[in-house]
């Protein structure tokens, strides 16, 4: 055995070139049924490797019906990003399937990725180095998740800003307007305006049941002309900037004065 792959590394691997692997393994079925077989057999010099084996053939044994199971099995785990890496390449996976460990189950030309017993993901095998293989469910559903979640973190921070701006948000989409768009309108509004104007007209807005924000913003315009204030200008500022103006919810100071009367019966 050893000395038959030293021959193939010798007289077959050394020197070649292939651009490929299927070119590999075609000039490789060449190279058997020609100079390989054409040498003469060390057992019987007067046959060649192909004749003494076209004269063994029939006593072979039949291959069993069922493939021998021989793919490369590896626990990966998966960080925050959809991917997991498997020999130098990285293999897309469902994002909801993330910071986990996974099972790979790698054929020569197939790379199954397991969550348990249950198959998550398909792909074909790269033999590349840092390449990402990806399927394009996967990379489509986590954008529009990630769209969701920036639509419900406008939404949280609005609400905190202005909470009846629930109310509003709520009518608004029973009459079919897109959340995201009117979330985006309103916290562009609160830039503008302030708090106190925005939670002024979003008021008149929901009394005249007008829940849109075009009706918010038409009231926001006739509140500023009959104080005879200049148009708001947007001002773009750093995000590091933006962080210190969050508004926080204020909570109620009874539990500390409530606090402070035991520690007074302790003492």
């Amino acid at each position: 055995m050893e000395r038959a792959i030293r021959y193939i590394r010798d007289a077959f691997f050394a020197g070649r070139e292939f651009t490929s692997l299927d070119d590999l393994n075609a000039q490789a079925d060449a190279w058997v049924s020609g100079p390989a077989g054409d040498r003469r057999c060390r057992e019987d010099e007067t046959l060649t490797v192909s004749a003494a084996f076209a004269q063994e053939r029939d006593r072979l044994l039949v291959l069993p019906a069922d493939g021998f199971p021989a793919d490369e099995i590896k626990a990966v785990a998966a960080g925050k990003t959809p991917y997991v890496r498997f020999d130098l390449n990285d293999y897309s996976i469902p994002h909801g399937c993330v910071q986990r460990t996974l099972t790979v189950a790698a054929s020569p030309d197939q790379v199954r990725i397991l969550d348990g017993q249950t198959l998550i993901a398909t792909h074909r095998r790269s033999y590349d180095r840092r390449q990402q293989i990806e399927i394009p469910a996967h990379i489509a559903t986590l954008v529009e998740h990630k769209h969701q979640a920036s639509a419900h973190r406008g939404t949280d921070h609005l609400i905190q800003a202005v909470p009846t701006s629930r109310d509003l948000l709520t009518q608004a989409v029973e009459r079919g307007e897109p959340l995201g768009r009117t979330v985006n309108t309103l916290t562009d509004l609160l830039a503008q305006y302030g708090v106190a104007e925005l939670t002024a007209a979003i008021a008149d807005a929901l009394k005249r049941g007008v829940p849109h924000p075009n009706a918010v913003r038409l009231v926001l315009e006739r509140r500023r002309k009959a104080l005879a204030e200049p148009p708001p200008l947007a001002i773009n500022l750093p995000e590091h900037v933006k962080r210190r103006d969050v508004p926080v919810r204020p909570h109620r100071l009874d539990g500390y004065d409530q606090l402070m009367e035991n520690t007074d019966d302790d003492e």
